[in-house]
């Protein structure tokens, strides 16, 4: 197991970039099992200007992003060399189930773990906590496509 990954490799292996990367940190990492992602939750970021005025709660869409985030880092990064022919799309929510708000000053601590592998496709589970707190919990499908040339 390796941790510690910081912004630099998370951005060579997963394609987002600001305002839409949702990955700080890599906390934990097995290849081919699991990792475990940090995402510090700001004041500044804009959808708090609207999501909700006085009360601001970061978005469930946004939850659910920053799981496909982490689950394409552990997709990409179990690959070895990085594939850079291939990406990783979310391809269906199974079940996902919010379970607490998450806030300002929050860090959320995401754990994506792979349950198996078909062809070109891959199904995960995955926890997503505040401190001790349970936020978030899901089922995704993932289908991985080669990369269109730039030209």
């Amino acid at each position: 197991m390796r941790s510690m990954f910081a912004i630099e490799e998370i951005m060579t292996c997963v394609p987002h970039r600001y305002p839409f990367l949702f990955i700080d940190r890599v906390l934990a990492y097995t290849p081919h099992q699991s990792v475990t992602t940090l995402k510090n939750i700001t004041i500044n970021e804009a959808q708090f200007q609207g999501h909700f005025p006085g009360q601001p709660i970061f978005p469930g869409v946004y939850i659910i992003e920053n799981i496909a985030q982490s689950a394409c880092f552990l997709l990409v990064k179990s690959a070895g060399q990085l594939n850079r022919q291939m990406v990783y799309y979310l391809g269906r929510v199974l079940k996902m189930s919010f379970l607490k708000p998450v806030r300002p000053g929050d860090q959320l601590v995401s754990t994506v773990t792979l349950v198996r592998t078909m062809n070109d496709m891959a199904l995960v589970c995955a926890v997503s906590k505040v401190g001790e707190n349970l936020v978030a919990k899901g089922d995704l499908m993932f289908g991985a496509t080669p990369v269109a040339e730039q030209g």
